[in-house]
């Protein structure tokens, strides 16, 4: 009874049940900050350590005899990328890098391994050229279900005399691995532009849709520096699926 009343007595914030849910919530709330810093701060320092690793032995032998320089391993990755890059990009070069690709290829287990990683580099170095950086939206598997896809072209020859419409190639990637999806032959018709970068779609699909680029609500409204209209379906009774 005694207790009951002191309870009662006591400020709202500083009874029993309110002091746990409010300890509970700051803790949860702590919870939240730390564990997205500490992750980066430990993702960035096994990244420092493996990239530094991989040269930093090999070069410190060479630089500095008997003693270890941080960082080193990594300053000498980097101009091993950049000769390779250089040597590649030459006629000599692209054989070499051709005949060392055929050979991975004919290894079973390498082959995977190479291919996978190759094809992630190739969708990457795709984003940058002029022909995908067009980010458009196809009515995909069915009709009314919206996809992000990417036009990587435009159809010609015998394929487009299949169709009474123009084509263009596009490419649908699966969420959240962007480097497998689907090669479709699309009447241009039925491409819906939207207004959002390359970076902004990748975003989108490798976070299976919990980053989004939000537009302001209402008609076509700036933001970010970018233009946003509501969709503009293609030609009605058009079907895709």
């Amino acid at each position: 009874m005694v207790k009951d009343q002191y309870h009662a007595a006591l400020p709202r914030a500083l009874q029993p049940h309110m002091l746990k849910a409010s300890l509970k919530r700051y803790f949860l709330t702590g919870l939240l900050i730390m564990i997205p810093i500490w992750g980066t701060i430990l993702i960035l320092k096994t990244l420092f350590v493996s990239l530094d690793g991989i040269l930093g032995d090999a070069t410190a032998q060479l630089v500095t005899p008997g003693y270890y320089v941080p960082g080193l391993g990594i300053v000498a990755l980097i101009l091993l990328i950049f000769v390779t890059g250089l040597f590649a990009a030459n006629f000599i070069g692209r054989h070499v890098v051709r005949q060392w690709e055929g050979l991975l290829n004919r290894v079973p287990v390498v082959r995977g391994i190479y291919s996978t990683i190759k094809s992630m580099m190739d969708i990457l170095s795709f984003a940058e050229r002029e022909s995908y950086r067009r980010v458009v939206l196809i009515q995909f598997p069915k009709n009314g279900h919206y996809c992000f896809a990417f036009v990587t072209g435009v159809t010609k020859g015998e394929m487009q005399q299949l169709s009474p419409d123009p084509l263009v190639h596009v490419y649908v990637p699966t969420s959240p691995n962007p480097t497998s999806g689907y090669f479709l032959l699309v009447p241009e018709r039925e491409v819906i532009a939207v207004d959002i970068t390359v970076e902004e779609a990748m975003k989108l699909i490798v976070s299976g849709g919990l980053y989004t680029p939000t537009p302001p609500s209402g008609g076509a409204s700036q933001s970010g520096g970018k233009t946003w209209a509501p969709i503009k379906q293609p030609d009605a009774g058009v079907q895709v699926g």
